[in-house]
């Protein structure tokens, strides 16, 4: 059977939009994109959901805290659903809150040094890069994301190269759907249907390919 595993933050895992911080609800398990995905890539491709809120590329948070560096919580994540066959890899949104006030330059390094850091557990894994869609600084975490419109600029191609210079299949999710203005951030349930269609198929291309 052949294994992909979803590696990202809350819209991975498939968080609600927010109408107030603190009650964060999440969507039914067939309604979250990445079920949908494995829903219409069908039985015979197993599609693992590594999901989780607040999660950076490779920051300790010093107001959320928890295990929300993916970069120190990844290898642990790989090996224990080796074998892979293919990584998909969407970090970059919490990297844009204000506390921790980085490029997109930056984020899309960061998300390099995770590809790399993979590679090292996993040497011939095929990695799949998700640039994420952009935030707006509106709704109820506004005030969490001040400035990351401005620091967002160029994310998207930068990633892009990164994806080339690696080897990595490339995604833009703002070409396909947008946040939601509850809160800026997180996806409505139309988004995460149409993105799951969306991956379905660009996941199907890359394991075509790849064999």
């Amino acid at each position: 059977m052949t294994t992909v595993l979803v590696y990202g933050d809350s819209n991975s895992h498939g968080t609600k939009p927010l109408h107030q911080l603190g009650h964060a609800a999440r969507f039914a398990p067939n309604h979250r994109w990445p079920a949908v995905m494995a829903d219409k890539l069908g039985p015979e491709v197993r599609v693992i959901d590594e999901g989780l809120p607040g999660r950076t590329t490779v920051h300790d948070d010093p107001i959320e805290g928890g295990a929300r560096n993916g970069l120190a919580v990844l290898p642990a994540v790989l090996l224990s659903h080796a074998p892979l066959d293919l990584l998909v890899l969407m970090l970059g949104t919490n990297d844009l809150k204000s506390r921790f006030s980085i490029t997109a330059w930056e984020i899309a390094r960061a998300v390099e040094r995770l590809v790399l850091t993979a590679r090292t557990d996993l040497p011939a894994l095929d990695v799949l890069i998700v640039a994420p869609a952009p935030v707006q600084e509106i709704g109820t975490l506004r005030d969490v994301f001040v400035g990351a419109e401005a620091r967002q600029v160029g994310l998207s191609a930068h990633l892009a190269r990164v994806a080339t210079t690696q080897g990595c299949g490339f995604v833009d999710a703002g070409a396909h759907i947008e946040v939601s203005v509850v809160d800026g951030v997180h996806w409505d349930a139309p988004a995460h249907l149409a993105f799951g269609a969306v991956m379905a198929g660009q996941v199907a291309a890359r394991l075509k390919a790849g064999t």
